[in-house]
């Protein structure tokens, strides 16, 4: 009984460090005014900012369960598009009232979790990996064989969004749009941040640290990673809903190989671990895809690459951790002078 107390002391150091990680400080306020920045001083470009919101919610998801729960994942597309094609079909069959189709689209993509998550998290490593891609696929050529139902290759669309609140109408310049996108956003960055510094989010690091000793320690390992999934996909759900209502298409691109290997890079890029990491990263992939594009319409996947790996070279643990290394470092000198 020794060891599993020694286990238990050694790791509130570590607890108190994931308690400070997300505390609510000068990012929080930074990031606020950069948005309210973005609305009044760059009208022009709020459609691209709303995407960057929208990859923010869903770097945040993947992060969930990648970042927290060591879930190594290649097919995380899969639940933003069935939460995609879950707010569509929603819209187009039953109501087009915007809040309760975010939470279709996250109840469709949380059961979907659950149960694939049931199934895939009792395999481990490349394993696991390759599952995961599996179910991604098997979803895209359902998706691709129900033509009646999601429209097939060519998408589902001839829906309608109404006002949200009845108030606010999504108007051709996309304020509404942005507002609406920033909003659910912030929603999800905290729920995001409970779920991470909540003892469900310490015992899903535990489980990432050495799976084994918190099993040995009574953890339902197991359930604590189904359950980190099935919101992983949520959050994920609502981040397609929201494409989906925004746009007013929901295409095969949305369950793609393609769209969770960009997420999966959006992390790389700003940190994984670090929900900063993912509002960082996903604000760089965006952008920069979007510059190079206008740069060079057809030469941009390379200037992109060149940009990511250059990126990566200078800053192995994304730019959400080598700015805490930086400040570390700096408090460091501060203390010694």
């Amino acid at each position: 009984m020794r060891e599993p107390d020694n286990t238990i002391r050694a790791s509130f150091p570590e607890m108190r460090s994931a308690l400070r990680t997300h505390r609510f400080g000068w990012f929080e306020i930074v990031m606020l005014v950069v948005f309210v920045a973005v609305y009044y001083l760059l009208p022009g470009y709020l459609p691209l900012a709303t995407q960057v919101a929208i990859m923010i919610i869903f770097a945040i998801s993947l992060d969930l369960a990648l970042g927290y729960g060591g879930i190594e994942t290649l097919g995380h597309a899969v639940f933003y598009g069935i939460g995609g094609y879950a707010a569509g079909l929603y819209a187009l069959h039953v109501w087009q009232e915007p809040i309760s189709g975010l939470l279709v689209a996250a109840i469709a993509a949380g059961i979907f979790g659950i149960v694939s998550g049931v199934v895939v998290l009792r395999a481990k490593g490349l394993t696991l990996v390759m599952l995961t891609l599996a179910c991604a696929t098997m979803v895209h050529e359902f998706a691709n064989s129900m033509r009646a139902v999601t429209g097939g290759d060519d998408g589902l669309s001839g829906y309608r969004i109404d006002p949200v609140f009845g108030l606010f109408r999504f108007d051709l310049f996309g304020r509404t749009a942005y507002v609406y996108s920033v909003s659910i956003f912030i929603i999800v960055f905290l729920i995001a941040r409970i779920v991470a510094n909540s003892n469900f989010g310490l015992t899903a690091r535990g489980i990432r640290a050495n799976a084994q000793r918190m099993q040995l320690l009574g953890v339902p390992v197991l359930n604590r990673l189904v359950l980190l999934y099935a919101i992983s996909g949520a959050l994920a759900g609502i981040a397609g809903a929201l494409s989906a209502q925004v746009t007013k298409l929901v295409g095969l691109n949305t369950l793609a190989f393609t769209l969770s290997g960009n997420v999966l890079i959006v992390l790389i890029l700003g940190g994984i671990g670090r929900l900063y990491g993912a509002v960082i990263g996903s604000i760089v992939f965006v952008v920069l895809s979007d510059r190079a594009a206008a740069i060079d319409p057809f030469n941009w996947l390379f200037i992109l690459g060149g940009l990511i790996v250059l990126t990566v070279w200078l800053a192995p643990d994304g730019i959400a951790g080598r700015f805490s290394a930086l400040t570390q470092q700096l408090r460091g000198r501060e203390r010694k002078s």
